[in-house]
């Protein structure tokens, strides 16, 4: 039985990968500091195949507490794939000379800062694995802005530039990947408490060729792909439904 990791795990992107992963028969590990959110996952899985300690993946200490807890779980088998999902999913910082240092480094910890500590936590038990995958969670926004959005795309454009020096490091023994979402509707996928379903207008789905708003399952399906793509490595997927490719002015 193969294993994965998903950091993030509670709600949205996060929780379907996870699920999906379980669906296919796959043990999972799924951090996150929402505990109530890891709850509501821990009862839908079950102990038996998953592991879902409470962590700030954004800090050392909690990492390594937290690695102590899935290396003794794995009980010397290894991690097959990483995902690092992690991150503040609202992008919008407000003015630039109204943004300070501790907030900005809020972004920053929570998607980048993250992922170097997790993967670098990780790496022992990847290695152990005979075909291991990383796949980091950036966003379209690395490589195309909205106004005041600073933080949120400097921590993206960081985790792409980390994913191909990840991967140049890391292989052949480890792939790593990154893919960037577009407009992925989460509310269906957060915790109860906090789950909707939101009725998008007909020009926001025709803002994409493919005629819809993304879904996390689009997400989960994309990181399968990746974790058995055995020829791709560095690479960074759009998943956006070609919004990106499609030219779009204001009326």
């Amino acid at each position: 039985m193969q294993t994965i990791l998903v950091t993030g795990a509670g709600n949205g992107i996060g929780r379907a990968i996870t699920t999906h992963f379980h669906r296919l028969g796959w043990r999972v590990a799924g951090l996150d500091r929402d505990s109530e959110a890891l709850d509501e996952l821990r009862e839908a899985i079950g102990t038996d195949s998953g592991l879902f300690p409470t962590c700030d993946v954004g800090c050392e200490s909690d990492v390594e507490r937290t690695f102590g807890e899935v290396v003794e779980w794995l009980d010397g088998d290894p991690l097959d794939c990483l995902v690092n999902n992690a991150g503040i999913a609202n992008p919008y910082a407000g003015k630039l000379e109204e943004l300070a240092l501790g907030d900005w480094q809020k972004w920053i910890d929570a998607s980048l800062t993250a992922a170097f500590l997790v993967t670098r936590a990780a790496l022992p038990l990847l290695r152990r694995a005979e075909d291991a995958s990383v796949t980091n969670i950036s966003s379209t926004r690395a490589v195309m802005s909205e106004a005041d959005t600073f933080a949120y795309a400097a921590a993206k454009g960081g985790l792409d530039a980390l994913t191909h020096s990840l991967a140049v490091s890391l292989g052949p023994a480890i792939r790593v990947n990154a893919i960037r979402p577009g407009w992925i509707e989460t509310g269906p996928w957060q915790k109860s408490a906090e789950r909707s379903h939101p009725d998008h207008r007909p020009q926001d789905c025709k803002q994409h060729p493919a005629g819809r708003i993304g879904r996390p399952e689009d997400i989960a399906e994309a990181v399968a792909y990746l974790h058995t793509a055995a020829f791709v490595t560095g690479q960074h997927l759009n998943i956006d439904g070609g919004m990106t490719v499609k030219m779009i002015y204001e009326h």
